[in-house]
């Protein structure tokens, strides 16, 4: 049975900004100080069009950005200046997230993953909010007050997860409102904002509270991911998984947006699994559900940044192992994912959302106007454990007529690396030759595509494989009026 879908070349648009690349996340702040990230950075910034990079433990021992020996205080920002400077270099921009505590200032020897990032409260509020407003002083003196104020300043990460925060709310709200104030009192136009909390808790909650005390805050920031509706006891496994369906984290985002209060909201994390070690961040599930999840994430969030960019991530270990599951758009060597490549099919649309009439169970068609062309994308999705099959699509570009068309494709046989890695025995060790097949086999290429002129404008059928992305740009005689 075939798949009917169809659009008016010439019909009425909305916009696609492309929120998806206001933001993207890594690991922590040590990190950046590595050759190897910084240019698996630099290729994703330059190829996927990512603006700004978020990352934990700026102010975490190991960047030393602060510390005590008996009761001098000592700041040091030459690492943190490192980072900064090298971002910049590349022409993107960090978005602060201010954490974890520094051994110097920690009320409690509580630590989180393997860098031991410090989640206790600070054992002074002035002398943590004294670090803060050291910190932005000195990024605005070396950086200059314009540059600064295009930075955002986020406090903490998920401190709502006892995992990564040893108090509670009204501990957070303190916390928050004494940084926020420092921030602000070097300048009043730089941008500051939380609560960064897990499953888009705290919201509505913390804007009030913001409001009742004053507490600056300009824009909302909260992450999720589609295993946070796991372990509900109430909730088989298969409902909870339909909880964490694009649809439904488009309904998630909606109520975010409404509990913001007119706030911009910025998700600073979502991945398709909060699981390090994930199999399916490494497969072409990953990059059907980020088409599907952008493309429903439309006009509800200002930033929707990707945890992570890469694999050189030591959360719980530094892997070694090429393909084990890790976040990352690329592996630790640099190898594109069915995911990165998602993100470039993204990258290459334009501003233009046309309508588009025809609708299945598992198959999406979005349409996207540039100049003199249109891009139709299709993805072919279900999660886990949902019957999905193989399906034959049938597209009429109506108003239009064609000089030529092509497809790029995700599946099973386009831009799957894992598949030959797989095939090769799932080598631990690399050779250069090998990592250059890998990388072939990640390619994600345009091929010219048979396409029909007819009377009823621009028609043409594909197939698509469960778990597959073709994206058809077709090239048009004419440019299209609305």
């Amino acid at each position: 049975m075939t798949i009917d879908f169809g659009c008016d070349a010439r019909g009425p648009s909305v916009p696609l900004p492309h929120f998806w690349e206001h933001t993207v996340g890594s690991d922590h702040a040590a990190m950046a100080l590595r050759v190897d990230w910084r240019a698996q950075l630099q290729r994703a910034h330059a190829e996927l069009g990512f603006e700004y990079v978020r990352f934990h433990g700026l102010l975490s021992d190991d960047v030393g950005a602060f510390t005590r020996i008996g009761e001098t205080k000592i700041y040091s920002f030459h690492n943190v200046d490192l980072i900064f400077d090298f971002l910049l270099s590349i022409g993107m921009k960090p978005f602060v997230e201010l954490s974890f505590m520094p051994t110097g200032l920690a009320s409690g020897p509580q630590e989180v993953f393997h860098y031991r990032g410090n989640i206790s409260l600070p054992t002074s509020y002035p002398a943590w909010a004294e670090l803060i407003e050291n910190l932005v002083r000195h990024c605005v003196q070396r950086y200059g007050l314009a540059e600064v104020r295009q930075w955002f300043f986020e406090v903490w990460n998920e401190p709502n997860l006892g995992f990564f925060f040893v108090g509670g709310f009204d501990d957070y709200i303190e916390l928050y409102a004494h940084a926020t104030r420092a921030i602000k009192s070097v300048d009043g136009e730089l941008r500051v904002g939380g609560p960064a909390t897990a499953a888009n808790a705290w919201i509505e909650e913390f804007v009030a509270r913001c409001r009742e005390i004053d507490a600056p805050v300009d824009f909302i920031s909260t992450h999720h991911y589609p295993t946070d509706a796991f372990g509900k006891p109430e909730d088989d496994t298969v409902t909870q998984l339909a909880l964490g369906h694009p649809s439904a984290l488009r309904e998630q985002a909606a109520k975010v947006k409404g509990e913001a209060a007119g706030l911009p909201v910025h998700y600073t994390e979502w991945s398709s699994s909060s699981n390090p070690r994930d199999e399916l961040h490494d497969e072409t599930f990953a990059a059907c559900f980020i088409v599907k999840t952008v493309l429903e994430a439309r006009g509800l969030v200002e930033a929707y940044g990707w945890w992570t960019f890469s694999d050189i991530f030591e959360e719980n270990y530094f892997p070694s192992i090429q393909f084990h599951g890790g976040f990352g758009l690329l592996t630790i060597d640099g190898v594109a994912k069915p995911a990165y490549r998602a993100f470039e099919v993204l990258h290459a649309l334009g501003e233009e959302l046309l309508d588009v009439e025809g609708a299945h169970e598992t198959v999406n068609c979005w349409a996207i106007r540039r100049e003199r062309t249109i891009t139709l994308l299709f993805c072919n999705f279900a999660l886990p454990r949902w019957p999905i099959a193989e399906r034959s699509v049938r597209m009429t570009l109506r108003n239009a007529v064609a000089r030529s068309a092509e497809i790029r494709r995700i599946d099973a046989d386009h831009a799957n690396p894992k598949r030959l890695w797989l095939e090769m025995g799932e080598p631990e060790d690399l050779a250069a030759q090998d990592l250059a097949r890998l990388g072939e086999a990640s390619r994600c290429d345009a091929e010219a595509m048979d396409f029909a002129n007819t009377a009823n404008g621009v028609s043409f059928e594909l197939s698509l494989e469960p778990l597959a992305i073709a994206a058809v740009t077709v090239a048009l005689d004419a440019v299209p009026m609305a």
